[in-house]
């Protein structure tokens, strides 16, 4: 059963332990991801599980299956919860349309984006807000000035639409000075980081998972058991998927994200250490995760209920310091996925 914990240092805010991430939900078939999309009906039972062992934080984004994500998951809560009772998250800043004003974080855009979020989620605010990347770090808007940016959020959040500002994946200079900006004039600062970050792909321990970690900030990175690498959906490559995302068109960008030589060698010491422990591989990824005091509440995603079992439990196991030295040794230092712009 899951506990829950407080969003950082800087906000009131209580969530789950674990974050449901709800990138596979919505309708199949549409999206970059619909080749392993979930539908309404395959997906309640996943979450009615998730209730009952205590996950209550749920994030999703607009560009998700381009608004049938955000549809299925209010939808879902609606049903299932009282308000009160759930934290759902949403990001902003991918491109939902061509239109040059369908994507970024213009004022025009974030003002746009955040009502037709609760129009489709079918509430009347948003709880966390995510900016999926920083505003000059979308194609298309790279001239965007974060003043107009941060304004914007400020005024979505003054105007009771949202409760709580997060960022995710940018370089901790860009989220320093978003966060400096926004204190000098006064307006909301973000209270969460959803940043990239797992066994394969360590690059946010050097600024992002630091400062965070001074400034109150709640880390919650994505894709904790990259993609499933750390899970044994690939066999010893990514050649050798074993699951409907591994062998999609997914792949592509798996392969994208995780370059290190190391990869598939970590990966086999998350099942060697799981084979010590009797656990599955990707309950010893995560709990290498949380098992670190400055992660809050990292976004999992799940397609079955026994996958969303195991990282329940994942939350209660306590690894023992070698074997973290062990899973953690191979790592070497790979080419930022930011400065490449694959992240």
């Amino acid at each position: 059963m899951l506990e829950a914990v407080q969003l950082g240092k800087n906000s009131g805010l209580s969530v789950s332990q674990l974050c449901l991430g709800t990138m596979n939900f919505g309708e199949p078939g549409r999206g970059h991801q619909g080749d392993w999309t979930l539908g309404l009906d395959e997906a309640r039972p996943i979450f009615q599980a998730a209730i009952d062992q205590g996950l209550f934080y749920f994030d999703c984004a607009d560009v998700y299956g381009l608004g049938a994500c955000e549809q299925v998951v209010g939808q879902l809560l609606r049903e299932l919860l009282p308000r009160d009772q759930y934290v759902i998250a949403t990001k902003i800043s991918g491109a939902m349309g061509r239109g040059p004003n369908q994507r970024g974080l213009s004022r025009k855009h974030i003002m746009e984006a955040v009502d037709v979020s609760l129009e489709r989620l079918g509430l009347d605010y948003i709880d966390h807000l995510v900016i999926h990347r920083h505003p000059q770090g979308v194609v298309g808007h790279e001239e965007t000035p974060i003043e107009e940016s941060m304004e914007a959020l400020h005024d979505v959040v003054k105007a009771g639409k949202v409760l709580y500002l997060g960022g995710s994946s940018m370089f901790a200079w860009q989220f320093a000075e978003l966060q400096l900006t926004a204190e000098l004039h006064g307006w909301t600062k973000f209270v969460s980081m959803q940043n990239h970050y797992n066994l394969v792909y360590r690059e946010e321990e050097r600024e992002m998972n630091p400062y965070c970690t001074k400034t109150g900030v709640a880390l919650m990175p994505w894709s904790p058991l990259a993609r499933g690498t750390l899970t044994g959906s690939y066999k010893g490559g990514f050649a050798g998927g074993a699951t409907d995302r591994s062998r999609g068109g997914d792949r592509v960008r798996t392969e994208g994200l995780y370059r290190g030589a190391a990869t598939f060698d970590i990966a086999d010491r998350v099942s060697e250490v799981a084979e010590k422990y009797e656990k599955a591989p990707a309950q010893i990824a995560l709990a290498w995760l949380v098992n670190k005091p400055e992660i809050t509440s990292p976004v999992v995603g799940v397609s079955k209920i026994e996958q969303l079992d195991q990282l329940v439990e994942a939350t209660d196991i306590t690894l023992a310091d070698e074997d973290v030295a062990y899973l953690e040794e191979l790592y070497q230092p790979l080419e930022n996925l930011l400065s490449i712009g694959t992240s």
